[in-house]
């Protein structure tokens, strides 16, 4: 009796379930539309009884394997309503085409006022601008601390800014004045000769006397100062100072050079005087600063042991090498200029009055008359001055250019190198 009234109950289950599945099912009129595109859900039972809106269908489907059931979603219109749909969807791409149209002009618009941006080339100078505009913005906002710290800067080395231009300014000063003295030739002013002489004198020793205790002067002889520490700025500033003291000197030679009489030393033997003293002064300055960085280069590394101070006399030893090239360089042009001191230039002899005449008696330097003509190994003749002026900057002939002299006498004019000899 009890399987009896379980079976009676199981299939009023499924008369049920039947009846409702009837009521899932589509009509007849809706079965024109495809359901290839449907929607695949699963429901229970109970919730059967919920049907869907007039623009959609379910099929339910019972799952043998259990109480669930799978109902498939398919679209509920008609062939009327899906024409109706297809044009509604086309009156709606065409209005979207429409404001897609009214718009074009615009986008288009915007992309040409945008295309100097995005070129490469035009963006170029803006990326350029930028740049600037930061790096002005930079100096703007640093500009106080710049200013401070320059301000500590000249306080704390007041003196030594206040010697190095001074020693500068001085150069300049007394190198104009003994290259015109030397150019004006029998013409130049004694007393000017004699002043610049007292100036320098008196330049070189206020300096000497101001730094007393550091004893600089020993830097002219080759030996170390009394300077201590001895780092690498106070090593740079006393082989600067060093160096234009011994510009000093030399230029205070060349000055008693020019105070000889004219009836002692000629005006040829005269430019040579100054440029011998020229080329010995340059090699002093290249001998001075060997002590300085030498010492330096040896005791810079000495905290570190012997280690440090292995290195440190391989660094020295490889400045004395490099040192010594370049004076080997120098005493071969100061044995030049020692040699042609002695022999005299060997640019020309003096020049007959047949030789004058046959050249037109007329200088083609200076467009006058012939002074003291001389007679080039090419057989030009030109004034002596001229001729002399001339080979301070050249080493041919004005005409046909033929190579006179091995060297350019550029120190004759009473000039002196404004290179500084650092290292």
């Amino acid at each position: 009796m009890k399987l009896r009234v379980q079976n009676d109950r199981n299939s009023r289950g499924k008369v049920k379930l039947r009846e409702s599945c009837t009521v899932m099912q589509p009509s007849s009129v809706d079965g024109g539309v495809q359901t290839g595109n449907g929607l695949s859900l699963t429901l229970q039972p109970e919730l059967l009884t919920r049907t869907p809106g007039a623009s959609a269908a379910a099929t339910a489907t019972p799952d043998k394997s259990g109480g669930e059931v799978h109902v498939s979603m398919t679209g509920g219109e008609s062939g009327g309503g899906a024409s109706s749909r297809r044009s509604r969807a086309h009156s709606h791409s065409h209005s979207h085409s429409h404001r897609h149209d009214q718009g074009a002009p615009r986008s288009t618009s915007e992309h040409e006022l945008d295309a100097p941006d995005s070129d490469p080339d035009s963006g170029e100078p803006s990326s350029s601008l930028s740049d600037l505009r930061c790096l002005f913005r930079w100096i703007q906002r640093s500009l106080p601390f710049l200013v401070i710290l320059c301000a500590k800067l000249v306080v704390q080395h007041v003196l030594g800014l206040a010697v190095g231009v001074g020693l500068f300014t001085t150069f300049l000063y007394v190198n104009k004045n003994i290259q015109i003295q030397a150019f004006l030739q029998d013409r130049h002013s004694k007393l000017q000769c004699a002043w610049l002489i007292v100036f320098l004198s008196s330049s070189t020793l206020l300096l000497y006397y101001t730094f007393l205790p550091e004893k600089l002067y020993q830097c002219l002889i080759l030996l170390n100062p009394a300077i201590h520490p001895l780092g690498f700025w106070e090593v740079l500033w006393a082989v600067g100072i060093t160096n234009f003291i011994i510009k000093f000197i030399f230029m205070g030679i060349k000055c008693l050079i020019l105070l000889l009489p004219s009836s002692l030393v000629t005006h040829s033997t005269q430019a040579r005087g100054l440029m011998l003293s020229e080329e010995l002064g340059q090699v002093h300055q290249a001998v001075a600063p060997v002590p300085l960085w030498f010492r330096y280069l040896v005791t810079v590394q000495e905290t570190d042991g012997p280690a440090g101070l292995t290195l440190g006399i391989l660094l020295a030893l490889v400045y004395l090498i490099l040192k010594l090239l370049g004076l080997y360089s120098q005493w071969t042009s100061v044995l030049k200029t020692v040699r042609i001191f002695l022999a005299g230039e060997g640019t020309g002899t003096p020049a007959t009055r047949s030789q004058c005449s046959d050249a037109g008696n007329a200088c083609p330097i200076c467009q006058g008359e012939f002074r003291s003509p001389q007679a080039l190994l090419c057989q030009h003749i030109f004034c002596a001055e001229c001729i002399t002026l001339w080979f301070n900057r050249e080493k041919s002939c004005p005409l046909c250019r033929t190579v006179i002299t091995e060297k350019v006498y550029k120190w004759r004019d009473g000039a002196t190198s404004p290179h500084l000899q650092i290292y």
